[in-house]
């Protein structure tokens, strides 16, 4: 099992390559090539889940629509 500290790690390592624009990722001696920036940001999603759960809360995702009827 993963440790909250190793998800942490990949986290942080998955944010600084999409701060940086780069599609590549090293952490721990392992190296992983995503195909595109929205890749690395479902991987980013799929971790901060998987790190909310083992501090033992959820991540809740607002949408919020506003519309008008026209102008």
């Amino acid at each position: 099992m993963t440790t909250l500290a190793e998800l942490q790690t990949r986290r942080e390592a998955l944010a600084a390559s999409r701060a940086s624009g780069v599609a590549r990722v090293s952490y721990d001696g392992k190296t992983v090539e995503y195909r595109s920036l929205a890749e690395i940001d479902r991987a980013i999603d799929v971790l901060d889940r998987e790190i909310a759960t083992l501090e033992g809360r959820s991540v809740i995702r607002q949408v919020r629509v506003t519309t008008t009827k026209g102008l």
